[in-house]
């Protein structure tokens, strides 16, 4: 196949970036870098791995699954469908730690996925540890890759549990984090088959965030209350709807509530501290 051949099968198939996604197969697949693809659009790729590649993604399915991996702040994650797609909304979450984590910070990043959030951060801070906790075995595979292809596995710990839970004893029993990160499942459960036939190949557990897409949080904020340590910071991505429920939510439990916009403008970074405590100069 083409070039020109791959981007035409991608535009009809309702890709929003048919060159782009056209580009990066051939890259992938054929070991031929963006600029030589587009300069020789007719130039024929004779494999059928490429051909099996567009006619998956024509399909709809995600071009990160197909990649195997995805660039995400200044790293380079595996993903699979075990985890949710890394996506540049979250790295304002990440930049937001970086900045506010005090010096030799323990945090906890939750439902932690492909570990892109704990993993960012403990490379740009390599004077932090972290414990990262997911429901899914299989993702928390992904991540303890993800750890050591970064080289931060000796500085992150991996634990399964439910961040649901009540009791909450496989945080209890740990050191009190000065921070809790978190991108929680938050799309309400109405709203999920609407999105788009890529993010349907993710895994749902990863985006439900029940009827009202707040369940996650509700219990992050339990246990925040217990856990946190003093002058401590939660720091959890949200959708672009949720800003007054977040901020509602943090009255309820005791915390204030500052919203941090993504490059594109819309609430997506819910910063909670208890309502007591300052946040640092």
């Amino acid at each position: 196949m083409t070039y020109r051949e791959i981007t035409t099968v991608l535009r009809q198939a309702g890709i929003d970036t048919p060159e782009w996604d056209a580009a990066l197969l051939i890259g992938h697949f054929c070991f031929v870098n963006r600029t030589s693809a587009t300069a020789a659009p007719d130039r024929d790729y004779p494999s059928s791995a490429l051909e099996k590649a567009v006619r998956v993604r024509a399909d709809r399915f995600p071009l990160q699954y197909l990649l195997g991996e995805w660039q995400f702040y200044r790293q380079t994650y595996e993903v699979t469908p075990d985890c949710l797609i890394p996506r540049a909304d979250t790295e304002i979450l990440v930049e937001r730690a970086i900045r506010v984590l005090p010096e030799n910070a323990f945090f906890a990043d939750l439902c932690t996925g492909s570990g892109c959030i704990a993993v960012s951060t403990l490379c740009e801070r390599p004077d932090t540890s972290a414990l990262a906790i997911d429901l899914s075995q299989a993702a928390l595979d992904v991540a303890a890759r993800n750890a050591k292809r970064n080289g931060v596995s000796e500085r992150l710990e991996f634990a399964c549990a439910n961040v649901l839970s009540e009791n909450a004893e496989w945080a209890l029993s740990r050191p009190r984090p000065s921070a809790i990160l978190s991108n929680p499942p938050y799309v309400r459960s109405g709203e999920i088959d609407a999105l788009s036939p890529e993010v349907g190949h993710e895994p749902r557990m990863a985006l439900d965030g029940g009827n009202d897409g707040l369940v996650f949080y509700r219990s992050l904020l339990r246990l925040a209350r217990k856990w946190l340590a003093p002058n401590g910071v939660c720091l959890f991505e949200i959708g672009c709807d949720q800003a007054d429920d977040l901020r509602k939510l943090a009255a309820e439990n005791g915390f204030s509530c500052a919203i941090l916009r993504d490059y594109g403008g819309n609430d997506r970074v819910a910063e909670l501290r208890r309502a007591n405590e300052e946040p640092p100069a």
